[in-house]
């Protein structure tokens, strides 16, 4: 009745049970992930590697900035917080450096120092001041306080629009 065979037990002779099937195979890397892909995407070039490119001008103002913006910056720290800034020159301005090799190369191996980022940098400069990328480097790169006012200004329209 209703298409199977009411009187036929668990042993009947037409009945027969499928074998166990396989557990699915994962994709690499587990459950939901992506495998690697064919071609990785370029790294950004370094911190370095772009204030050689800006210094030399094959490197636009805003490709710079936004490679500064995501950077690791370090430097140099005194007993207190914040920045060190060099009063000797025509504008205050705060050393930095793409390195810790670079910092110490200026402050010495024993130095004490801090890491931030450019937009850190950018947000937690004091007005008025500047700051100086790899001041005893091959490419030292100075922003004076205009320089800083305007790298704010791309900043603020990058963000809010």
């Amino acid at each position: 009745m209703y298409g199977y065979d009411q009187h036929a037990g668990p042993t009947a002779q037409g009945q027969q049970y499928a074998p166990p099937q396989p557990p699915p195979q994962q994709a690499p890397g587990g459950y939901g992930q992506q495998p690697p892909p064919l071609y990785p995407e370029p790294s950004p070039p370094s911190l370095a590697d772009a204030v050689r490119a800006f210094t030399t001008g094959s490197m636009a103002a805003e490709d710079f900035q936004q490679i500064f913006s995501t950077a690791k910056v370090y430097c140099p720290r005194g007993d207190n917080p914040g920045f060190l800034a060099l009063h000797n020159t025509q504008q205050p301005v705060i050393p930095m450096f793409t390195s810790l090799k670079e910092l110490r190369r200026y402050a010495g191996k024993e130095s004490k120092y801090f890491v931030i980022t450019g937009a850190e940098v950018i947000d937690l400069l004091p007005t008025g001041y500047g700051f100086v990328l790899d001041m005893e480097g091959e490419h030292r790169m100075v922003f004076d306080a205009k320089a800083v006012e305007q790298m704010v200004d791309f900043a603020m329209r990058r963000m809010y629009g």
